[in-house]
């Protein structure tokens, strides 16, 4: 990142690390180095913060009250003191603030916020495998958010494509768990397959399930799949399997299951540590709990339920055009967006703290919107895409990263950074989401789209650095960006190479030049010293004088 710096940074000439609380001599405190307190606030984004207000007005001297060769500095202030001012600063400013220097460093770079803003943004980390060789457990917060925040750049570099053979009927499903690095697929020809994402090979494929699959969800304990014939078939992981799932063995009543409850095809599947929920065209949502596989509650709604996305204690829904939240606990309705799409609401993805849902539909536009939870719970309208020209079935979110899959076969890359920063400053809270009014003028562009399908892209997943789809075709298409970041470097240094040796020849050209120039002179010069030579000479002298003669 941008804001990174080393341990060995020096701000002046003399080193800050000392212990700024024993009030050393003011001969040994170099002005350049301290901060002024009338320019502390320019460690946070808002100055007129009243968390840091009070904290300034109750814990800082006076200037009358400070010694008078001695100007006082940030580091005067306690240490627990000084973690409740750097409480209030994002990343990048957090960053910044300990580039000060050694003794900020330190306090910033231990500071508990990091694994905050980490697992607001991935959650917690399964494995520190995950994030490439030379990882180990002693990593910081603060240096496994740098690393990750860094790689979501990759999705901006450039890609490979690898496509998968196997499935003989159009994909409806892909899922991808990413702790794992293995994707699965299903479809029409009834098979779940399992694949490996980083290799791009066949690990496994189930036996033919009896119908059409349309939901699959996985984690490292259980997979499921869910059937057109209203069925949920899952699979437990298998401690000695390095893949989790033995899905070509013959079958077995401890290692599968299958149960029943829908009275129409399932839509959408998802999990959490302690339930399985199934969403159905028969209008009902079905909560099971996965140790004892017996249905807990049932959530009836109005419409064919297309998507679901399970958060703490609050489960989102799309049935129809609008989007439900319900409390899983009491099985009660919360909030409800009437209208969110003109045509189905088809698609549903939500953030890590599960503040922003996302919604896909049959108009080809994708919504953000903000969950509010006071006292009464309340969503209100964020921002709106216009990706695609084709239904959006499919979405996925991967901070910062929303992936779209649509009818018209391409994928929409979508950052919501920058959004997010914007409308954290202008839009107001108490502004909750009214039916569906598309403001043209308030369309957000996407940042990339990519294209591989023909069309009808049903299904996309995202990785770390992969990007997965499946769709009409029958295969499966990874989009692997994992030397996104190696190439952009390459190209860079060979731009700077190609670059250097420009300026050479131009300073090499220019110095001919000038050396053709100066011979050009001399040779102007010395004809103009033989014209003068041959006028002052006796010869000419001679001549003129003859002529001179003659004429007398």
């Amino acid at each position: 990142m941008a804001f990174e710096c080393h341990q060995t940074v020096r701000i002046g000439s003399k080193d800050t690390s000392i212990d700024c609380l024993d009030n050393p001599p003011a001969e040994e405190v170099d002005k350049r180095q301290v901060i002024s307190t009338n320019n502390i606030k320019n460690f946070t984004s808002e100055s007129d913060n009243p968390k840091y207000t009070s904290i300034l007005n109750a814990n800082t001297p006076s200037v009358n009250e400070s010694l008078p060769n001695y100007i006082r500095s940030i580091t005067d202030l306690p240490p627990a003191l000084i973690s409740e001012i750097l409480n209030c600063l994002d990343p990048k400013e957090l960053g910044i603030v300990s580039c000060v220097n050694t003794y900020l460093y330190r306090l910033a770079s231990e500071h508990h916020v990091w694994k905050e803003f980490y697992c607001e943004r991935w959650g917690h980390p399964i494995t520190l495998a995950n994030f490439g060789p030379g990882n180990s457990d002693e990593r910081s917060w603060k240096e496994l958010f740098v690393d990750r925040d860094f790689h979501s750049k990759t999705f901006m570099g450039r890609f490979s494509i690898d496509t998968l053979y196997g499935h003989t009927e159009a994909i409806r499903a892909v899922f991808v768990l990413a702790s794992k690095k293995i994707v699965f697929t299903s479809g029409y020809d009834q098979i779940v397959r399992m694949w490996d994402m980083e290799e791009g090979l066949s690990i496994a494929s189930s036996r033919p399930l009896g119908c059409t699959i349309r939901a699959l969800a996985a984690d490292t304990k259980v997979l499921v799949a869910g059937g057109t014939d209203g069925f949920i078939h899952g699979w437990k992981a298998d401690d000695g399997n390095a893949h989790l799932f033995d899905l070509c063995a013959p079958k077995n009543q401890n290692m599968e299951f299958r149960v029943w409850e829908h009275e129409g095809p399932i839509t959408c599947l998802a999990l959490d540590f302690g339930k399985i929920y199934s969403g159905s065209w028969d209008m009902t949502i079905c909560i099971w709990d996965r140790s004892s596989l017996k249905c807990l509650k049932v959530l009836v709604h109005n419409d064919w339920v297309w998507s679901l996305v399970p958060h703490d204690t609050i489960l989102m829904s799309a049935a129809g055009s609008d989007v439900h939240l319900w409390d899983i606990n009491s099985g009660t309705p919360l909030a409800i967006i009437n209208n969110a799409h003109v045509g189905n609401a088809y698609s549903l993805a939500c953030s890590h703290t599960g503040k922003l849902i996302f919604t896909g539909g049959e108009d080809g536009s994708i919504h953000m919107f903000e969950i509010i939870r006071n006292a009464k719970c309340s969503v209100r309208k964020i921002a709106t895409w216009l990706p695609h020209t084709g239904s959006v079935y499919s979405l996925a979110f991967e901070f910062p990263w929303l992936v779209s899959a649509s009818s018209d076969g391409k994928i929409s890359l979508i950052d919501v950074r920058k959004l997010l920063k914007k409308t954290s400053k202008h839009s107001s809270i108490e502004n909750p989401f009214k039916g569906n009014h598309m403001d043209k003028k308030h369309v957000e562009p996407p940042q990339r789209m990519l294209h591989g399908f023909g069309c009808n892209l049903f299904s996309v997943g995202i990785g770390c650095d992969r990007i997965v789809g499946g769709g009409e075709e029958g295969v499966v298409r990874i989009w692997n960006f994992s030397q996104a970041l190696e190439i952009e470097q390459r190209v860079r240094t060979l731009r700077g190479i190609r670059l250097e040796n420009r300026m050479r020849r131009r300073k090499l050209q220019a110095e001919i030049s000038c050396k053709g120039r100066s011979s050009e002179q001399c040779l102007v010069a010395a004809k103009k010293n033989q014209t003068n030579g041959d006028r002052n000479g006796w010869h000419y002298k001679h001549k003129v004088t003859g002529k001179l003669k003659g004429q007398s």
